[in-house]
């Protein structure tokens, strides 16, 4: 992998030093975390790819998958190698609001007296695993969804920030859909990704049975920390990108917006609705992150088209058309990608 060129230094740019030092810190991080994840977890490497995007520009995620597949493992490892704090919520129908925020408790002060005193709920930690987040009521949702727009909570009138970095990586299961409150477009909006997690080809999962029916496995090195990790979101946002690439990413997401001038024929007769706004700034983020994580600091059209799947895949709703010709959203991206061109041809 060749050494990425440094970010320029400029008057707009006083903290060069930094920004090279992360850049070279980034360009073997893919390789040195799926070292330490490799331990631990087999195959998944564009899962922990995903992931690491996520990570290392801020922004929050669903997980979709069978259960079994180690969704909570892969999280909580990838916890250990940035020795960040975690903690896993499982969300059921009986949940309330302040089960994840925290509550305010009556206590005996030293002299006798009482006074009121804020119980931090699990919300206060670095990486928050929401697990099978669409089992919970609206109301509980929405007091999580605060938490990861705002990065605070609040309790009794008050705001109380969250520890930095903070990420929420929500699990669904997309098999048992009984009893669930599924997640409205509006608020899915928020999950910079959809990763999903399938199940793996036969010879890593003989792989995984190996290893879990033997002994304890390798320790997990720790690798960055929290401040290493606040250090890359900087950096990320300042790596340039091409105005081209920019237009790009805006073009795919506008081609997924039914009955739209420059919309294609199958978006119209499929979908109900496209992507929005945030959709074009997650390609280009996300974009930037995978341009650093491959030892580059320029954004190309194929980092924009790697990100469409986990960027677009929640946001784009297919009509009954579609489900009844057995279309998925997938195959909508796919043929997304594969129809919008890189050149400017038209206005949208």
């Amino acid at each position: 992998m060749s050494t990425p060129p440094p970010i320029p230094k400029s008057e707009s740019n006083p903290d060069f030093e930094l920004e090279r030092e992360m850049t070279e810190k980034l360009k073997d991080a893919r390789e040195q975390i799926g070292r330490e994840l490799s331990k631990v977890i087999v195959g998944q490497n564009e899962v922990v790819d995903q992931l690491l995007v996520a990570l290392l520009c801020g922004g929050h995620c669903l997980i979709t998958g069978a259960p079994g597949l180690a969704k909570t493992l892969l999280v909580s490892t990838l916890a250990k190698v940035f020795d960040l704090s975690f903690h896993r919520i499982q969300f059921t129908p009986d949940l309330m609001p302040s089960d994840i925020t925290g509550t305010e408790i009556l206590e005996e002060t030293s002299d006798g007296g009482r006074e009121l005193v804020f119980s931090k709920g699990p919300i206060f930690a670095n990486i928050i695993l929401a697990d099978e987040i669409n089992r919970t009521p609206p109301k509980t949702q929405a007091a999580l969804l605060e938490a990861m727009q705002e990065k605070q909570v609040s309790v009794a009138g008050e705001s109380i920030k969250l520890d930095a970095p903070f990420f929420v990586l929500a699990t669904q299961n997309p098999i048992e859909m009984e009893g669930t409150y599924p997640l409205p477009e509006a608020q899915l909006d928020r999950f910079m990704l959809n990763i999903v997690i399938d199940y793996l080809p036969e010879d890593d999962e003989v792989e995984v049975v190996r290893r879990t029916t033997a002994g304890p496995g390798e320790p997990v090195t720790q690798l960055f920390n929290g401040e290493d990790l606040l250090k890359c979101h900087q950096v990320v946002r300042k790596v340039p990108v091409a105005d081209e690439v920019v237009r790009y990413a805006v073009r795919l997401a506008a081609a997924s917006r039914p009955n739209r001038s420059g919309a294609p024929d199958f978006v119209d007769e499929w979908v109900n609705w496209g992507a929005g706004t945030r959709a074009s700034q997650f390609l280009v983020l996300g974009g930037k992150t995978r341009a650093l994580l491959e030892g580059r600091a320029h954004v190309t059209f194929d980092d924009i088209r790697a990100m469409a799947g986990p960027v677009l895949r929640h946001r784009i709703l297919v009509n009954y058309r579609a489900e009844a010709e057995g279309v998925t959203v997938d195959s909508v991206v796919k043929k997304l990608v594969e129809s919008v061109s890189e050149k400017r041809t038209a206005k949208m």
